[in-house]
C-alpha cells in the first residue's frame, strides 16, 4: 500500500541567514535513511559552510539562482537547471541573487548531520 506523506517537517538550516528546509522524505519526516527529498527556500545573500558530504546530492532549481562553489571554481545554477554534487567532493552553496532561490534537494543516501561534514566555522 502506498504511504501518504501528509506534510513535511521543518528542519533547521545551517548558514548566515534563515533558510527554510521542508523535508518530505528522509530521516526525520518519513524515517527513511536511503533517500531524502526536501523543498528549500533561501534568501538573497544566504551562504552555508562548505561541506564534504558522504552522499550524492541532486538539486533542481525552481526559482532564482543557486551558486555552487567547488574546488575547481564556481557555477551558477538557474531556474530550470539542475546540478549533481558527488559524495566526497567539497562544495559550498549560496544564493547571491536579489530574490534568493527555491529548489528541491534529493540526497542518496539520506541527508544526515553526521555525514555532511561541514567545514569548521
Amino acid at each position: 500500500m502506498p504511504t501518504l506523506i501528509a506534510k513535511p517537517t521543518r528542519i533547521e538550516a545551517a548558514g548566515n541567514k534563515p533558510k527554510l528546509i521542508d523535508e518530505f522524505i528522509g530521516r526525520v519526516n518519513s524515517r527513511d535513511d536511503a533517500i531524502s527529498v526536501a523543498h528549500m527556500r533561501s534568501p538573497s545573500g544566504w551562504v552555508e559552510p562548505g561541506q564534504t558530504p558522504e552522499f550524492n546530492e541532486f538539486t533542481i532549481v525552481l526559482k532564482g539562482t543557486l551558486r555552487v562553489k567547488h574546488k575547481a571554481g564556481t557555477m551558477d545554477v538557474n531556474a530550470g537547471q539542475a546540478v549533481v554534487a558527488h559524495k566526497g567532493e567539497w562544495i559550498q552553496y549560496s544564493t547571491p541573487g536579489p530574490d534568493g532561490a527555491e529548489y528541491i534537494a534529493i540526497c542518496l543516501p539520506a541527508f544526515s548531520p553526521a555525514t555532511v561534514h561541514r567545514d569548521a566555522e
